[in-house]
């Protein structure tokens, strides 16, 4: 009983462990992107032209459009030829022929 005891405190250390590594891990990331993320004063950032919601919409299908088409362009992307069928001469039906009939005999004996 003991052993199994102790076997659940070394898993729940160790699964301890982990979590608690993971959630250092994400308590570090949230402190980096507080202390290294772009602060923008309002002083420093232009006023824009007021722009509805469509005419963003707009734009971004002109974009994708136009990246859809360039990237059509420059793609190498073709269909592959069909292979030429194998065509075998007589030659080669006749060694062929041979050697299975061979195989066959030597089966035989």
């Amino acid at each position: 009983m003991t052993e199994l005891l102790l076997s659940l405190q070394i898993t729940a250390l160790g699964m301890g462990l982990v979590f608690g590594a993971i959630l250092l891990l994400w308590l570090m990331m949230i402190l980096l992107t507080l202390f290294t993320a772009d602060k923008e004063t309002a002083s420093d950032s232009p006023v824009p032209a007021p722009v509805s919601q469509t005419d963003y919409k707009a734009q971004a299908a002109a974009l994708a459009v136009v990246f859809a088409l360039a990237e059509q362009e420059l793609s190498s992307a073709h269909p592959l030829p069909e292979p030429p069928t194998a065509i075998v001469s007589a030659w080669q039906l006749g060694m062929r022929t041979r050697q299975m009939s061979e195989k066959g005999n030597f089966r035989k004996h």
